[in-house]
């Protein structure tokens, strides 16, 4: 594997430590290189791949937080800091709600936590830094170009998302800095928008505040001491206020129901949904995983009733490989 660190960010768009009020490279020596390995019968290996890199933030003693998608499942991980030294790292715990995931140091790794701020008080135009693993050479100077709603088709939603511009190549766990030098979100997506009659990318970044309340939960237990919401295994789109399946997870409430790919949801427990944020939340509400629930749903030219029966998403997953 090359090392993680050959790329550089082009120097136009890398963060000049003269531009902040804060010590730039201090910050963002916080960020580590990290490394997962996942065993190829896992339930994400396939979707995700059994090897993912990205980067992770450290938040308190030896304690990473990166984005979950990196570490789930995996039996090793390995933290790369920026001296050259390599520190195996535990995943202690992952939300499928937040997005979060957090990895224990298990080597003494002597960098200071960044201190984590406000989401809400970030502004649209503020100016951040996306940090990257390897410090400004690898960071992007970028700007909030938007808060709102987003809706992945995994079955994952966000009441506030945040959105920076230029995006940062290497987003995955990147930790977005505010202009107060305190970490405020970390890195999820890449996402293509339009802009005076072009398309751009914009990183897509799960906001901070969405941690205070997990935390204690994730640091104790590996994940939220609470209730699972229901899962249905289903990958689905938007399109002209219509939701679309477009992919069924295997071993999943929607594949032993026998949806497929193109099948449009109409309602949910009878109720007309016109929007993916919309079927999500009516969804969660029924109850908590094992909920069933009942779908319409219209296929080539056929509306039918079917009564899924939920399930709890972690059930399917790996647990973490202990050390």
């Amino acid at each position: 594997m090359a090392s993680l660190t050959e790329w550089k960010v082009p120097p136009a768009y890398q963060p000049r430590a003269s531009d902040y009020g804060f010590d730039l490279d201090r910050a963002l020596s916080s960020i580590v290189g990290l490394h997962s390995i996942i065993p190829p019968d896992a339930f994400t290996a396939e979707t995700l791949g059994t090897e993912r890199a990205g980067n992770g933030v450290v938040i308190d003693d030896g304690l990473i937080l990166t984005i979950g998608y990196l570490i789930t499942e995996a039996e090793s991980v390995w933290l790369h800091l920026g001296d050259g030294r390599v520190v195996e790292g535990h995943a202690l715990g992952f939300d499928s709600v937040t997005g979060f995931g957090l990895v224990q140091a298990l080597g003494h790794i002597d960098l200071d936590p960044l201190p984590l701020g406000s989401s809400a008080a970030a502004q649209i135009g503020d100016h951040v830094v996306v940090g990257g693993a390897g410090g400004r050479t690898r960071s992007v100077a970028s700007q909030i170009v938007a808060k709102q709603e987003f809706a992945g088709y995994w079955e994952y939603l966000l009441d506030e998302a945040m959105f920076t511009y230029p995006s940062h190549p290497n987003w995955g766990g990147a930790g977005l800095i505010s202009n107060r030098g305190e970490l405020i979100g970390i890195g999820s997506l890449q996402l293509e928008r339009e802009s005076g009659g072009k398309a751009e990318h914009v990183n897509m970044i799960v906001p901070i505040d969405l941690l205070k309340p997990v935390l204690g939960d994730l640091r104790r237990f590996g994940r939220v001491n609470k209730p699972a919401r229901p899962w249905l295994g289903m990958f689905s789109t938007e399109i002209d206020n219509r939701v679309v399946v477009i992919g069924i997870s295997g071993n999943g409430p929607a594949a032993r129901a026998e949806l497929k790919a193109g099948d449009v949801i109409l309602a949910v427990k009878g109720e007309k949904i016109t929007s993916q944020s919309a079927f999500f939340r009516k969804l969660w509400s029924l109850g908590p995983a094992g909920v069933d629930v009942p779908l319409t749903v219209h296929h080539e030219g056929v509306t039918f009733d079917v009564v899924l029966a939920s399930t709890d998403r972690n059930r399917l997953l790996k647990a973490p490989r202990l050390h």
